[in-house]
């Protein structure tokens, strides 16, 4: 699996191993909420240590504690909350329940709000057992922070360390560094180096997402000290794990292995079948960037049925998942195939869409390094129907929030208009009884209504224009992409009507992809890929004539329109984008960056029998070839010529199998090179 994939997979993993001890140090069972952060019993902290190496037996452990502990206080809460938690993880669902019950039913009226946050953080430990992440993320974000306020330092530090890779997990870095240094100083309080240690580590893969390497050096390698100190073979494997995965992302190869290799031990040193499925996962990952893939095997056939003896669901699909690349890399494409497609399948049954877009994209580029042109299309193909989703789920979002924006904006100004009206009457009521005392004075009040009236009305129209001025704005604001100013999906989808008046498109459609985009993410970081998509969007617009329709299609594709038709113009477009994408490199940072991008276009009637289409299978047809460009090598452009079709139906059968018909001669394509680069490896 590609370095990328493997830590968003293995987030989960490091969650999973790190989860029991979000209830370490805790207080003894009369210990004041507000006292000194105390540790509870030995038998709780081994639980804490070593239960998510055998969740469901760990929790019938934790069950026999909380019979023998005082009830009502607070430590049998925190074996609950133990307890709790291993329960979620081992996927028991009808235990959890009965400890949620008892937590909403808590006898001590002290202790009942506590008890409160505790059943929601049991409950977003469930939904993140799940691999449900964005939802425990919402349920956790909805704790009172007052229920946690005088709630003891061992529920605080769950609550942080939680919500902290959560948010670490959804991007929201400096939220999630924020609350990793305010858990990190209650671990040094609690004086316990094994949770200082996982701290440390779980920082250090934060300020890794936050593009501050020497911190996250600095961080890794401390934890990696304080761990080697407490010598418990589970805190190593735990924090080893994390080492693995910051060097490999600081592309230090040597160290990531080393990482990896030391997990392993551990693992094994820990009898934990579940651990070391998981170590030898990332070891395979290890290898299958070394492009040994004989090695990458072994070890993955290896984790399978650890994963699946351990009933770990995300181990399985790893392991499965790189037994396929293996394969496939190795020569053995249709076998390999198959085992990433059981993969996918076990996915998609657990909800996750996303991943397998990330898996069929990582397929792609299998495929395409295999020499399978056909299944490397067919893979990008169906990854980008995926991704096509995610961006119109997107953009529902946007438009809501913009409607909502609007609608704030404008319930705003009614209050206003409200206030001014109650003030006009206000006035009037007024006048009326000055009218019974001062009847002399009636026509100059007659007046003063008048002007009123006037500035009453005067008020409304500008009011009304300022709403509609909001609105337009709020409309173009929803049709431009904010980091490249380019138009977006929605102003597409506008503009397009102007050459598709009939339903069927007049002209030329280009679709660009920026090549091995991971890659520039990966080894420069993530504002140098948007110091790229920027760059590239002005090179672009450069390119066009001002009132050609350019447009950030999503993530690292741009899509441009043009009128023209003719053939030579076409091809000369065409290859002006390679080369200007091309040359020069981007400068970012004192870094020059080479860029190249794989292009597909096509002029609409297609020719020879001029077939009209409408603008969405149009762009279909042009995606097919930009991605038969990236298998036939990247920074190329492939063109249609002449489609030997002469019907909608035919042209979505032949363009199943586009690679084939081009080589059975019923495809003509022009296939032009972007400019000699430097390879990015």
């Amino acid at each position: 699996m590609s370095e990328s994939l493997c830590i968003q997979r293995h987030l989960r993993h490091i969650v999973i191993l790190c989860s029991a001890c979000l209830v370490a140090c805790s207080p003894a069972p009369d210990t004041p909420a507000t006292g000194q952060f105390a540790s509870g019993s030995p038998e709780l902290e081994q639980l804490e240590r070593t239960g998510t190496a055998a969740p469901a037996a760990a929790a019938e452990k934790a069950k026999a504690l909380y019979e023998n502990a005082p009830q009502g206080s607070f430590g049998a809460l925190d074996i609950l909350s133990v307890r709790g938690g291993l329960l979620a993880e081992a996927r028991d669902d009808a235990a959890l329940a009965d400890v949620v019950t008892r937590l909403e039913n808590w006898p001590n009226p002290q202790l009942t709000e506590t008890a409160r946050a505790t059943v929601s953080f049991l409950r977003a430990r469930q939904l993140w057992a799940a691999n449900n992440l964005r939802e425990a993320e919402l349920l956790m974000d909805g704790i009172d922070k007052q229920q946690l306020s005088n709630a003891p330092p061992s529920l605080r530090m769950r609550f942080l360390r939680a919500l902290g890779r959560l948010k670490d997990g959804s991007g929201r870095i400096e939220d999630a560094i924020s609350l990793q240094l305010q858990a990190l100083a209650l671990a040094e309080q609690s004086g316990q180096r094994w949770l200082q240690a996982l701290c440390r580590g779980e920082l250090a893969q934060a300020y890794l997402h936050a593009q501050q390497p020497d911190r996250a050096l600095s961080m890794v390698d401390e934890a990696t000290r304080l761990a080697e100190q407490d010598r418990d073979a589970i805190t190593l494997l735990r924090v080893y794990t994390l080492r693995g995965i910051v060097y490999a992302q600081l592309e230090k190869p040597e160290e990531s292995l080393r990482s990896a290799e030391a997990a392993i031990r551990y693992a094994r040193e820990a009898n934990s079948p579940r651990d070391l499925a998981l170590s030898l996962a990332n070891l395979a990952d290890n290898y299958l960037r070394k492009a040994d893939f004989a090695h990458a095997l072994t070890l993955s056939e290896e984790a399978l049925p650890l994963a699946r003896q351990a009933k770990d669901r995300t181990g399985e699909l790893v392991a499965l998942t790189n037994i396929g690349l293996a394969k496939i890399s190795l020569g053995q494409i249709a076998e390999g195939k198959r085992f990433v497609e059981q993969a996918m399948v076990m996915d998609k049954q657990g909800g996750g869409v996303s991943s397998v877009g990330d898996t069929l994209n990582e397929l792609g580029i299998y495929l395409e390094r295999a020499g399978d042109a056909a299944g490397a299309i067919e893979a990008y193909h169906a990854y980008r129907q995926i991704s096509d989703e995610d961006l119109q789920q997107e953009d529902r979002k946007a438009i809501l929030e913009a409607q909502e924006r609007f609608d704030s904006e404008r319930r705003a100004k009614e209050i206003e208009l409200l206030n001014r009206d109650n003030g006009i009457a206000a006035e009037q009521l007024r006048r009326g009884n000055l009218q019974m005392r001062l009847w002399a004075l009636l026509a100059g009040c007659f007046v003063v209504s008048g002007i009123l009236l006037a500035l009453l009305y005067q008020r409304v129209r500008k009011t009304n224009a300022a709403l509609a001025t909001s609105n337009e704005q709020l409309k173009i604001q929803s049709e431009i992409d904010p980091l490249t100013g380019l138009a977006n999906r929605r102003h597409f989808q506008l503009a397009i009507k102007r050459l598709a008046d009939d339903g069927k498109l007049r002209g030329t459609v280009f679709l660009i992809d920026i090549d091995h985009f991971k890659r520039i993410n990966d080894r420069f970081g993530h504002a140098a890929g948007d110091a790229v998509l920027v760059d590239v969007s002005h090179r672009l617009r450069e390119a066009v004539r001002a009132d050609d329709l350019v447009v950030r299609w999503g993530g690292e594709e741009f899509l441009i329109v043009v009128e023209s038709r003719s053939a030579e113009t076409v091809q000369a477009l065409a290859q002006r984008l390679l080369d200007m994408i091309g040359k020069p490199p981007v400068s970012y940072a004192g870094q020059a960056i080479t860029v190249t991008a794989s292009i597909g276009f096509a002029s609409f009637p297609i020719a020879p029998h001029d077939l009209a289409v409408n603008w969405e299978r149009a762009i279909n047809l042009v995606d097919t070839v930009m991605y038969m460009a990236k298998a036939h090598g990247r920074n190329r452009a492939y063109g249609i010529d002449q489609l030997d079709v002469q019907d909608e139906s035919a042209l979505d059968e032949l363009a199943q199998g586009m690679d084939a018909a081009w080589r059975e001669g019923r495809v003509g394509l022009r296939a032009l090179q972007g400019p000699q680069t430097e390879v990015l490896t």
